[in-house]
């Protein structure tokens, strides 16, 4: 069991304060007494905690990263991320605590109490997180990679979505196209995150403003989902008015589109354009690339580190939600309609 700081005060023969004082060296100690102190505290093997080291001054050089991993949770997106973050931390000469807990606030409130870290980082950001009140009434700097519905006083970054889908319609329209077809996540999922209704959202807006009519296709999550998403893209395909589709899911929903295509011997794009929104794979290496409009890991979570790095710094930064600017990637698979 490790020591207390009143046992080596005991053991040197002086008050906890002295012990503190000599440990950190936040005031003036007489050589004799800080020896006395670091002899009592090697002997019985006493370390200050990180909240000693932080109220000395010193930094941990340590970030947490807060990513509740829940059975639903879709791993490869979720780790580029903790990837992308690591990466990024390791430039800020940072390491990283990765805090999976899927009560997402509990870590985060565990490691403010104990100063173990320099800031955190919040990822799989809800609507109406818990985290967001949590970083409000703690001193360690927060930063959101991700935008909760309150983000109030609070330093968030992600891409901007509504600007994606707006880009994704507006390369549509111009192409022709008067009706589209979208595939998106379970409704379970526009509840528990943030951005697939920022995604939905944003392409009805958009639509609205291009006179688009917007055909949606909501699958459950799991096997069930599968078909599901088969039953809705053979309505959508069933519908002669709709000559593309925009998709905002992961990699085997997609590639279970392109399938579903194939077997109906549709092809891409001279019967039917697809867009991607907010892949973080390549769909450029799919069995048919398609156009997509990136979420970049790297670009949000280097803005965050650094953010986070600076706020541990003690430098000043303004509250507020950064959004990055969508870039189209044009893989061929838009052309205007039959």
């Amino acid at each position: 069991m490790m020591a207390k700081i009143h046992e080596v005060a005991e053991a040197a023969g002086v008050s906890i304060s002295t012990v503190s004082y000599a440990l950190s060296g936040k005031r003036s100690i007489s050589p004799s007494t800080r020896d006395r102190v670091e002899q009592a505290a090697a002997r019985l093997g006493y370390q200050p905690n990180a909240g000693a080291r932080m109220l000395a001054g010193r930094r941990t050089n340590i970030f947490a990263l807060t990513e509740p991993f829940r059975p639903d949770t879709h791993a490869p997106t979720h780790m580029s991320f903790v990837l992308a973050t690591s990466i990024a931390a390791r430039r800020f000469d940072y390491d990283i605590l990765l805090l999976t807990d899927a009560e997402a606030s509990a870590g985060m409130r565990r490691v403010s109490a104990s100063g173990l870290v320099d800031g955190i980082l919040v990822l799989d950001v809800a609507p109406r997180d818990d985290r967001v009140a949590l970083a409000r009434s703690i001193e360690v700097p927060t930063v959101f990679i991700g935008v909760p519905e309150d983000a109030e006083g609070l330093v968030c970054v992600d891409l901007d979505f509504e600007a994606a889908s707006a880009l994704a319609i507006d390369k549509l329209a111009d192409a022709g196209h008067g009706r589209v077809g979208f595939v998106g996540h379970s409704e379970d999922a526009y509840e528990r995150s943030n951005f697939p209704r920022r995604v939905r959202h944003g392409l009805e807006v958009a639509a609205q403003r291009r006179g688009i009519a917007l055909s949606v296709v909501s699958p459950r999550e799991g096997e069930a989902g599968r078909g599901d998403l088969r039953d809705g893209l053979r309505r959508l395909l069933q519908d002669s008015d709709v000559t593309a589709i925009a998709l905002h899911c992961d990699d085997s929903a997609h590639r279970l589109v392109l399938a579903e295509l194939a077997a109906a011997r549709l092809s891409v794009p001279g019967d039917v354009s697809l867009v991607s929104i907010g892949s973080t794979f390549d769909t450029g290496s799919l069995s048919t690339p398609i156009d997509r409009i990136p979420l970049d890991p790297h670009a949000s979570c280097e803005l965050a580190v650094e953010l986070a790095a600076r706020l541990a710094d003690g430098d000043t930064v303004e509250a507020g939600v950064r959004l990055l600017a969508p870039q189209y990637r044009d893989s061929g698979s838009v052309s205007p309609p039959r």
